[in-house]
């Protein structure tokens, strides 16, 4: 084994014990090229080689499925009348971190081409955003550029964004967080799959031209940003959405051919990643001439053909004989459609550039399952966690101006209205989007010519996770279906991206083995597999001083399904004198909250209360009272707690007020701003009171009558805290005022 080879894999980010792999599974020392194809994919981005065992352990099975996680580009579910969803969240970390604009924009673009390589048209998109500091002048630039990045793509492919979260943490002031999600929806049976059958089938690329941008971006992605990573610049691609919209129309019009037989995006490592898992999926071969891709750059090398992450390009392996009438439907949309090899029967990938083989690998030791080595890194319980055994809750005094407590906190950050980031988002381009006048907790999109509606949801509250991994795995997952059952919609599957720090800091690692036991275990619990997703570890920042990673970030993309328009739900209330009531359980439990963070100053202390129990009891509780037909609005009880969720339900277009009464065995700082989990605020009109409320007694749901929806105050125990309109204006103007 020469000491030059193993030096040169190094740094392009392999191990010692993996090069020796490589020497064994090719019987020989491996070429630079060859090297630069390893290094890729084994790479924690595209290998999950840090993460397979762990995911693995996630429920992955369900009546819905149509296809098991990892099985496909995206999951896919039946949603009833011959349809199916096919969806995912994906993330596009550190080339935001990087350049934010063309970060994000192409992290929207890829999500999507997962989507529509399948065969499924995409109706709608969501995001998950994490910033640092908003007073810092960098998080700004970062936070402008990355929602013009998504919104002009998103509103030049002509998809709707529909919905989102953004939290702010000082935690990401360095390596923010970009989570994208796509959904689709198409016929079942109609879908094509990531596969190369067929030896003797030509192979195409098809979009744009391959440039330099890109390479090794997977690499990029499987690594600590440092205060350097600027010079990584040439790493993050650029995007065109005008393109991706004639790639998307083509790509369905051929697949409607039949003459399609596999079809993939080229996301991280390109041609590398596209020809590698087709072949290894259908077990044959790829012999692909490189000179024949084309570029935009001359005299480019092999290795940056085959690395290139150029955006707007697929591989598709068609049928032999159907390529004129392939080649015809490209042409028609102004597309370049090139066929630059063949499938063969050998198991090897072997690539030419002017008739001389530069590399030959068998295609299995690239891919997740076949050859890509496979870890479980030391985990130990971090240290951070005997400060969170120190707290000392009866530190915590009442305030004596709770209104100046509430205004403060419908101001803050995480609780703010993030209007100035989602009016710069189309919401209503397709006109499917029944949530673009009135908010429900769930973005709420409907199937056109169908009955049912799709339910959609992005959660994550990550100082929950890193303050108790484990319940805030779970709780992320009981949020996303907690929205979709106050919107009327009923949980089915999920998809996730994981953000963490990096796998090999024993501290990080166990904070992702027990998040995402959390989160299995919460799917059990509300039916809703993973379909797939994303891991994106190495979120942190190195410096010369410290290192720091985000928090845990185990970000939840969730859909439900809406049988009929009818119970949609909206957050709103509708009416003076309807009734307002909390379901859940309340108490004087002081776990971490806004509240407990910005009002006292504490960053460490027990996440909040939550049983998955009752929170599964609500949720079921939830969906058949909307089915009645007894429900005016539905809101769940999230951050800034009960005071917050009650004045977001007054902040429709007419500004309603409330009035209403705390129970004397109540803190009231903790009744109002605590965020015990398991809770939503109902409103129903006042002829329903008798059934509504024996309902939830034989059904055992614990609930409190709170009081009356009114004109446009916000009442509590015959105190006036303020006129709506004030509220409104501080939660509005917070967060816009800053730019």
């Amino acid at each position: 084994m020469s000491s030059t080879g193993l030096e040169t894999a190094k740094k392009l980010g392999l191990l010692e014990t993996e090069y020796e792999k490589i020497v064994q599974i090719l019987e020989r020392e491996p070429n630079f090229t060859e090297l630069s194809i390893y290094s890729v994919m084994w790479s924690e981005h595209c290998s999950y080689k840090n993460s397979i065992l762990q995911l693995k352990k996630l429920p992955r099975k369900g009546s819905r499925l149509l296809v098991e996680a990892g099985e496909e580009n995206a999951g896919l579910v039946d949603i009833g009348d011959g349809l199916a969803c096919a969806f995912k969240i994906e993330s596009h970390n550190h080339p935001s971190a990087i350049e934010p604009y063309q970060g994000a924009a192409t992290g929207v673009g890829g999500i999507h081409r997962d989507i529509f390589t399948m065969g499924a048209r995409p109706i709608a998109a969501l995001n998950s955003l994490r910033f640092g500091n908003l007073h810092n002048n960098h998080t700004k630039q970062l936070m402008k550029g990355v929602v013009k990045g998504i919104g002009n793509y998103g509103n030049s492919f002509g998809v709707p964004t529909v919905g989102g979260e953004v939290y702010f943490n000082h935690c990401y002031n360095q390596n923010i967080l970009v989570n994208a999600m796509s959904v689709g929806v198409v016929e079942i049976g109609k879908t094509v799959s990531a596969r190369a059958d067929g030896p003797g089938n030509p192979v195409f690329i098809v979009g744009s031209a391959t440039g330099k941008d890109g390479i090794h971006g997977a690499t990029f992605a499987s690594a600590d940003l440092t205060e350097d990573s600027a010079s990584d610049l040439p790493a993050v691609q650029v995007g065109d959405p005008f393109q991706e919209k004639l790639l998307l129309e083509a790509s369905l019009e051929a697949i409607a051919t039949g003459q399609i037989v596999g079809m993939q995006d080229m996301g991280a490592a390109g041609i590398t990643c596209s020809t590698s898992e087709m072949s290894a999926k259908s077990m044959t071969g790829m012999r692909i001439n490189l000179d024949l891709v084309p570029t935009r750059q001359k005299n480019m090398q092999a290795f940056e053909i085959l690395l290139s992450e150029s955006q707007e390009r697929m591989l598709v392996v068609c049928k032999r004989g159907g390529e004129k009438q392939l080649l015809k439907i490209f042409d028609k949309w102004d597309l370049e459609c090139v066929q630059i090899g063949e499938v063969t029967d050998s198991g090897r990938l072997e690539y030419f550039m002017h008739g001389e083989k530069i590399a030959d690998v068998p295609a299995e030791s690239l891919v997740l399952g076949g050859g890509a080595p496979i870890y479980v890194r030391e985990a130990v319980k971090p240290a951070y966690f005997e400060l969170i055994d120190a707290f000392e809750n009866t530190l915590i005094e009442e305030p004596e101006d709770l209104v100046h407590v509430a205004k403060t906190l419908i101001a803050s950050e995480n609780i703010a209205s993030k209007n100035w980031i989602f009016e710069q988002y189309d919401k209503m381009v397709r006109t499917g989007t029944m949530t673009s006048v009135q908010s429900a907790d769930a973005a709420l999109v409907r199937i056109k010519g169908h009955s049912q509606v799709l339910c959609l949801t992005t959660d994550c509250n990550s100082a929950y996770v890193y303050l108790d991994p484990h319940k805030g795995g779970m709780i992320a997952v009981s949020e996303c279906a907690r929205n979709i059952s106050c919107s009327g919609g009923i949980p089915v599957a999920i998809t996730n991206c994981l953000n963490f720090g990096n796998p090999y800091n024993p501290e990080v690692y166990w904070q992702f083995e027990h998040a995402l036991k959390g989160m299995g275990e919460a799917c059990l619990k509300f039916d809703t597999p993973v379909t797939g997703g994303n891991v994106s570890f190495y979120n942190q920042t190195v410096s010369k001083d410290r290192v720091e990673p985000v928090f845990p970030t185990p970000t939840i993309g969730m859909l439900g399904i809406m049988e009929q328009e009818k119970f949609a739900t909206t957050l709103e209330f509708k009416a003076e004198g309807d009734l307002i009531y909390v379901l859940g359980v309340q108490s004087n439990f002081i776990g971490y909250s806004e509240y407990l963070h910005i009002i006292h100053g504490i960053t460490h202390a027990p996440a909040p209360y939550f049983d998955l129990d009752e929170e599964f009891l609500l949720h079921k509780t939830i969906q058949q009272v909307i089915r009645k037909s007894w429900v005016q609005s539905a809101h769940d009880v999230s951050e800034g707690g009960l005071f917050c969720c009650l004045a977001e339900s007054c902040f429709s277009e007419n500004l309603k007020g409330f009035s209403i009464e705390i129970p004397n065995n109540y803190r009231k700082d903790l009744f109002l701003f605590g965020e015990n989990q398991g809770r939503a605020v109902l409103s129903i009109k006042p002829e329903n009171k008798a059934e509504f409320e024996l309902f939830l007694q034989q059904n055992g749901q614990k609930f409190h009558y709170l009081g009356e929806v009114t004109k446009g105050n916000l009442v509590i125990n015959d105190q006036n805290f303020g006129t709506t309109r004030d509220y409104f204006e501080h939660y509005t103007k917070s967060i816009s005022n800053q730019f």
